[in-house]
């Protein structure tokens, strides 16, 4: 190749190098840099939540060793896969390309710090980490998002209907779980557990069938919130449906099944809380059949 060649070559490598970082600036200003996460928490090991909505209400998270706790409510355990599954996609999972970055865009997605629909502020050691407006929806199962700290927007996996603003649903649905019950007692029927094998208080053999129901009824059982004050005291004036009293490898527990204007609840004698619960939780405990329960044909 004569020099002229090569000179030329030179040059057309120059250009393309050139048009190639043209080419990324725009892309970068146009559509925004992809991030690692939404909020990078460093080192630190996040330890409260708080999620506020537009009207003004607010919740608390914390964490205290390996469990997410709920203040308003006692301290009661916060669901441990909702809380982990809203820290991945802030603090783990990549948001991709934003889809806008202007002020305008702000406002019209409601990702702004004075127009949000969920603001969400994560902390360790009482130092803030991180604050992130959640907007509308662009999709099923996806939301707006914007760091407070940056300009880009992004559609992220989060449903706003998964982060609600009431305490009691976020409540471990497994709070009320026996899951080695060793002794139950009913109106109607009661059963115990010695030295491996189930026998009934007349000390026959129960119905395996029906006793496998109440036993999986009640290692399975699900609650969804706290009952409102006025409809506690309502129901602390009517009488059970069920009264269970139950002996386990961890303690003696009561429960007592309610049902109340088409709802139903469930008290413990461990907290001070009416709990609400699913028809299908409350019919697999109150449909368990004595009779049957104790072989009777």
């Amino acid at each position: 190749m004569n020099r002229v060649g090569a000179t030329l070559l030179i040059l057309l490598l120059v250009q393309l190098g050139v048009i190639t970082m043209l080419h990324r600036g725009e892309t970068t200003a146009t559509s925004g840099a992809v991030s690692s996460a939404l909020i990078d928490p460093g080192t630190y090991a996040v330890d409260a939540i708080s999620l506020t909505d537009g009207k003004g209400n607010s919740l608390s998270l914390r964490r205290v060793g390996d469990r997410w706790l709920l203040p308003a409510l006692d301290n009661l355990p916060a669901d441990p896969v909702r809380v982990e599954k809203l820290l991945a996609q802030l603090t783990r999972e990549d948001p991709g390309w934003s889809v806008a970055h202007s002020l305008a865009a702000r406002q019209r997605f409601q990702v702004a710090h004075y127009h949000f629909r969920r603001k969400l502020v994560l902390s360790a050691l009482e130092q803030e980490l991180g604050t992130v407006f959640l907007g509308t929806s662009p999709g099923f199962r996806k939301v707006h998002a914007r760091n407070d700290d940056d300009d880009n927007i992004y559609a992220v996996d989060l449903n706003l209907f998964e982060l609600p603003i009431t305490p009691g649903q976020w409540l471990d649905p497994r709070l009320l779980q026996v899951r080695a019950p060793v002794a139950i007692a009913a109106d109607g029927y009661s059963v115990q557990r010695s030295s491996g094998e189930w026998r009934l208080g007349s000390g026959k053999k129960p119905d395996p069938r029906e006793l496998q129901a109440l036993v999986n009824a009640l290692k399975n059982l699900q609650v969804q919130d706290i009952a409102a004050p006025a409809i506690a005291a309502e129901v602390a004036t009517e009488e059970a449906a069920l009264v269970l009293q139950i002996e386990s490898l961890s303690g003696a527990v009561t429960l007592e099944l309610f049902k109340h204007q088409q709802q139903h609840f469930v008290r413990s004698s461990e907290y001070p809380y009416l709990f609400l619960i699913s028809a299908y939780e409350f019919d697999k405990l109150t449909g368990i059949d004595g009779f049957l329960l104790s072989g009777a044909q």
